[in-house]
């Protein structure tokens, strides 16, 4: 238990205060667990308060619609977060009469939880002596006591695991969940950890055999892949223009964005945008159309993907098929509606 006490009490001299950490209500404990899945504590700390702002309590998140609650999370990326996030609110209010569950395994069932979100909640909100394994866990451990067992592997999430459980206090579960995480964060971080300063820097076997910037190890990189997107901004006489929600499997589902033309390449003319069949299916072949403006090449970075966008504003004089495939909405009410990143920076130059 000497790891756990050190650590415990290096958390105690050292910790950031932040508010998820200054209350054991678990709809507070799991919202911020959701928001800072894929997001930096800064960029995620304005959103919990935005959140808690308009949703005090799980009941009202289940009773705003989905739109709403997209809206509110528009910068966050990841918006399966989101949908999730609003569909087990509705969950546990029509199930657990808006009572968050205390059951590990009850909870691990919630849309949108996994084993590490569920030793989150029921250890910081209960006390459950359930460890935390996330990436922050993993650099610790794995440099520590140089586990050069790939992460990403089930035979690295046992291995894990098992560490996991033999070192957490099961007295003081949610403090030391807490530390183990806080100290990847701010000391044995990704690149240029604190070495000098660590605590436990005359046992770290990365330290002791040089292998900090190896450890932890993945077995698999992540493949990029890239996409060329083609963004038609059709400008009505009323000043109008036409968007969509996405709504297939793809990125962005519930999220709104502007008639898309995709294309295996980038497109150099207008003339070649127009030769696509998918063009054709957006405007009609007998229209009158004139390019106002093109707009320089954007490009946007997710996780799996890179997007290279380009916006064609255009104006034609046919509109009767856009209006029964699109949405018309006056443009400067275009902020209304929950957009992606990639849309909402481009919409600020209008």
């Amino acid at each position: 238990m000497e790891f756990s006490q050190k650590l415990i009490s290096w958390y105690k001299n050292n910790k950031r205060d932040l508010p998820w950490r200054n209350t054991i209500n678990p709809y507070k404990i799991w919202l911020s667990e959701i928001i800072l899945q894929q997001t930096r504590v800064n960029q995620g700390l304005s959103y919990y308060y935005k959140f808690i702002e308009h949703y005090p309590s799980v009941k009202d998140l289940a009773n705003a619609s989905e739109q709403e609650v997209l809206k509110l999370w528009q910068g966050l990326g990841y918006y399966s977060r989101a949908r999730n996030l609003h569909a087990t609110a509705r969950i546990i209010t029509e199930n657990y009469d808006g009572i968050f569950p205390v059951d590990y395994k009850k909870i691990l069932s919630l849309k949108g939880v996994g084993e590490y979100t569920a030793a989150a909640i029921t250890s910081f909100a209960y006390n459950q002596p359930y460890p935390v394994v996330d990436g922050n866990v993993f650099r610790v451990l794995a440099r520590i006591y140089g586990v050069d067992t790939p992460i990403d592997t089930p035979e690295g999430k046992k291995t894990f695991n098992g560490l996991a459980n033999k070192l957490i206090d099961k007295k003081q579960a949610a403090t030391y969940n807490q530390a183990i995480m806080e100290f990847g964060a701010l000391v044995c971080t990704p690149k240029n950890p604190e070495c000098e300063n660590c605590i436990f820097n005359n046992i770290c076997a990365a330290l002791i055999n040089q292998q900090i910037e190896l450890l932890p190890l993945k077995s698999k990189k992540i493949k990029q892949t890239n996409r060329y997107f083609n963004y038609l901004i059709i400008e009505t006489n009323n000043s109008e223009t036409f968007i969509a929600e996405r709504k297939n499997s793809d990125i962005w589902k519930g999220l709104y964005d502007f008639p898309l033309i995709e294309t295996p390449k980038k497109i150099y003319s207008f003339n070649e945008l127009s030769t696509y069949s998918n063009f054709q299916q957006i405007i009609s072949k007998t229209a009158k159309i004139v390019l106002k403006k093109v707009s320089d090449e954007t490009k946007h970075i997710l996780t799996h993907q890179k997007i290279y966008a380009t916006f064609w504003h255009i104006s034609t004089d046919k509109t009767k098929s856009l209006e029964a495939k699109y949405k018309k909405i006056n443009n400067s009410s275009i902020n209304n509606y929950p957009l992606p990143k990639l849309i909402e920076n481009y919409v600020k130059s209008f």
